[in-house]
């Protein structure tokens, strides 16, 4: 099982204190991997730096060739990925190898042909003789911080727009499941210069705060939870790096009075259990009009009171 880091085209073993990684479906152990020390971050931050003047000078038809070999790799690999990511979830084998997989490889195919679609816009001549424009430039050096739920699906999301638009990266994939995501950069990793790409182990204050915080880094994307995001915040206000937040939530369902109730619990109830229910925007909190007076079973969303909306209202 791979379980190294992949820093500056290198895969390392992590040079501090070792964590155990669980099956959460049986509660069993599958491997103990040692986290990366503050010299390794430093590293891969470095790293990225480096290999950062020659990626964002790579023409747009040369970084869409490479997401394009990418999404190749992972469909390539899609029944190992699938039971790794199985695995380490505690998810079916056959949801994430039937609806996971197959939208990893799709989203590396659809910034491959964003990456040909960047451009700026001619803004007009404010002064004679001089045009003012719109350029379109690669941030720099993103770190990178995903969630347990969907692992592999994560890292896509926010590695695939950034090679588009010719940005270096480091990327901590939450300490729980972090298996797919140190597979999958091994398995890339001769698709890309050195240093382009990297994937740092450990927890959040000894691995991620130090990589956020690195004066190289110069945008912060996290997905997780309301305090993190706080924290990525205060390290960015001191900085001033840019920041992409996903943070976790609930989203409501309005039902209204038209709606057709049998579908709207069935949605809600499907959507409320999926993975199961670990997914931000399906763990659904329920809201209705007063209209919608049919009386509901124990199970589906609550009826609202009179002349209000319930925000809020939970599955019983």
């Amino acid at each position: 099982m791979q379980t190294r880091m992949f820093i500056d085209g290198q895969l390392q073993a992590g040079a501090g204190e070792a964590y155990t990684v669980f099956n959460p479906a049986t509660g069993a152990a599958i491997c103990q991997i040692a986290e990366a020390s503050p010299e390794q971050v430093l590293a891969a931050v470095g790293a990225a730096d480096r290999a950062l003047p020659g990626w964002s000078r790579t023409v747009p038809r040369d970084r869409a060739a490479v997401l394009l070999k990418i999404a190749d790799r992972v469909e390539q690999y899609a029944t190992e990925l699938a039971r790794l990511e199985s695995d380490n979830c505690g998810k079916p084998y056959l949801a994430a190898l039937n609806d996971e997989i197959p939208a990893i490889s799709d989203v590396f195919r659809f910034f491959a042909g964003a990456a040909r679609c960047l451009g700026g816009s001619s803004a007009t001549e404010y002064l004679p003789g001089h045009t003012s424009m719109i350029r379109r430039d690669p941030v720099g050096v993103i770190a990178q911080i995903t969630p347990w739920n969907y692992p592999l699906m994560m890292a896509a999301w926010k590695m695939a727009p950034a090679l588009a638009a010719g940005n270096t990266l480091v990327l901590k994939p939450s300490e729980i499941t972090p298996l797919t995501t140190l597979r999958f950069f091994e398995l890339i990793g001769d698709l890309l210069p050195p240093g382009v790409v990297n994937v740092v182990f450990g927890r959040g204050q000894t691995v991620g705060q130090p990589l956020v915080s690195a004066d190289p880094v110069r945008m912060i994307s996290l997905t997780g939870s309301i305090a993190t995001g706080q924290k990525m915040l205060e390290v960015a206000a001191q900085t001033l790096k840019r920041t992409h937040l996903e943070l976790g939530g609930k989203a409501p369902v309005i039902i209204f009075d038209d709606a057709d109730l049998d579908a709207a619990i069935a949605g809600i109830r499907s959507l409320v259990t999926t993975t199961p229910g670990r997914i931000a925007p399906r763990r659904v909190a329920s809201m209705c009009r007063t209209k919608a007076t049919r009386t509901l079973p124990p199970t589906s969303p609550r009826q609202c009171p009179a002349s209000s909306m319930a925000a809020g209202t939970r599955m019983a």
